[in-house]
């Protein structure tokens, strides 16, 4: 896949790498060494300009020496960057070794921004040139790092200049700007240098700030569409399976029964009893596994958004649950009971009965399972806590997953709580998990008062399964 020249700094004989990556700014010194050498080379073979040429050259190789230290320690801490889709900046920092990253970044800029100035020392102070370059630094750690370290770029810049201003060996031929001696010029200077460093930071660390911002939102548009599209193909797949063997099922039913007719009145083993009702239970069984794969295509109408309030959500969970004696709720406040809510209630109250029945499973057949309602600001919280063994980390990191369950077979086929989740997310809530063994698990389900999203749009082609009943969503 190409990318275009905006994406990524491509250097001669260096391999391109995405911008604001730590390979990016590797190369970005590797060409600030190239263009200093080349400079200070030209000047002094071409112009009769006397410069300090060891002490530059030494400068120089300060930058080379420290670039070629990153690149290694590059190679052997690299464990990969992860990047957003258009590959335009890393993902925003969250690790100890993304921190890791950040610190050595910033540590390098620093030297760069003194050694820059040491430079500049040497050859005509402020009055040279290539100060300039000082906003090439600000402008680059605005897109490297954090607004904060940024800052401290801009003033270790501006610190750098001012010192320039008032102390620096001068130059011939350069026509420097330095001044011993405090005057209106040179305070002229330093403050249209603050300023425009200022400005340059504050502008810079915004635009990335915002660029990071919208690259999340795509990550979490492509991330809701990549889910959209595996429910699709999950349901596709399970209609196409449940039609595909309902043939076959209903055939070995049919002989089934006119086996167990011809055989009445026959001697025969008990054996053969037993094997026909054995055989006639596992059919049933595959029916109504079938039933649930056909539950999980849909072909239904849309679900209706209601206008009802805490408490009438509440009963319409509690309606159709399956040992309703073993659960257990949290009675609110009249506040909280009555406080409206705009929501397909149906569609809500089954995923949170999926949830209750999971508790139910989890608990045995003597546990109970506690349904807590809670307001926290704009948003409705239900808590469905069990009194089971809880769940390993390894089963909470897959719980969601589809098709994985820890049921015996025939039980369930591992999409409740995959399409649960992808009911509450469609509703701009959230459903997370808390557990660990031996300690029960709480399931969080979080949605908003009043929705915007009252299309339903993405749940409108799919069925949910409910432990063993089924909630339409189309």
């Amino acid at each position: 896949m190409m990318r275009s020249s905006r994406d990524t700094l491509s250097i001669p004989l260096i391999a391109p790498a995405p911008l604001g990556s730590s390979k990016w700014l590797l190369h970005l010194r590797s060409f600030a060494v190239a263009g200093q050498l080349a400079t200070i080379l030209a000047t002094q073979l071409l112009t009769s300009i006397a410069l300090p040429f060891t002490w530059l050259i030494a400068l120089v190789g300060l930058t080379a020496v420290t670039n070629a230290m990153y690149a290694w320690w590059l190679i052997h801490h690299d464990h990969g960057e992860k990047f957003s889709p258009n590959g335009l900046s890393p993902i925003p920092y969250a690790d100890h070794e993304s921190g890791l990253r950040h610190g050595v970044a910033l540590t390098l800029m620093l030297l760069d921004l003194v050694t820059l100035t040491a430079m500049l020392y040497l050859s005509g102070g402020a009055g040279n040139p290539f100060s300039f370059f000082y906003f090439v630094n600000l402008a680059v750690g605005g897109v490297m790092i954090r607004p904060r370290a940024a800052w401290s770029m801009a003033a270790t810049a501006i610190a750098g200049y001012t010192f320039l201003l008032f102390l620096s060996r001068p130059i011939d031929g350069f026509g420097s700007a330095t001044s011993n001696a405090l005057s209106l010029n040179s305070l002229g200077l330093m403050f249209a240098f603050s300023t425009c460093a200022t400005v340059v930071t504050y502008f810079v660390t915004r635009t990335a700030g915002q660029l990071k911002e919208r690259e999340r939102q795509l990550l979490r548009a492509q991330a809701d569409q990549a889910a959209s599209h595996r429910l699709e193909s999950l349901t596709t797949l399970a209609a196409g399976a449940a039609h595909e063997l309902a043939t076959p099922l209903s055939t070995i039913d049919v002989i089934v029964r006119e086996l167990s007719r011809h055989l009445e009145g026959c001697e025969k083993p008990e054996t053969v009893d037993t094997d026909l009702r054995l055989i006639d239970g596992q059919l049933e069984m595959c029916r109504q596994i079938l039933q649930r794969m056909r539950s999980a295509a849909g072909d239904s109408t849309t679900p209706n958004w209601d206008h009802t309030t805490v408490g009438d959500l509440i009963d319409t969970v509690l309606d159709g649950i399956r040992d309703p004696h073993r659960v257990d709720v949290l009675d609110g406040t009249d506040a909280v009971e009555g406080t409206p809510l705009w929501v397909p209630q149906e569609a809500v109250a089954q995923a949170v009965r999926n949830l209750i029945h999971n508790g139910l499973d989890a608990s045995g057949d003597a546990g109970r399972v506690r349904l807590e309602p809670r307001l926290i600001g704009d948003q409705l919280q239900l808590s469905v806590i069990d009194t089971g063994h809880g769940m390993t980390p390894e089963v909470l990191d897959r719980a969601s997953d589809p098709f994985f369950t820890t049921k015996e077979p025939g039980r369930g086929i591992g999409l409740g709580l995959f399409l649960t989740r992808n009911v509450i997310s469609q509703l701009g809530g959230d459903l997370r998990f808390r557990s660990g063994p031996g300690a029960g698990t709480e399931a969080v389900v979080t949605i908003p008062l009043d929705n915007p999203r009252r299309e339903f749009q993405s749940l409108g082609n799919y069925d949910l399964p409910i432990g063993d009943e089924v909630v339409n969503t189309r």
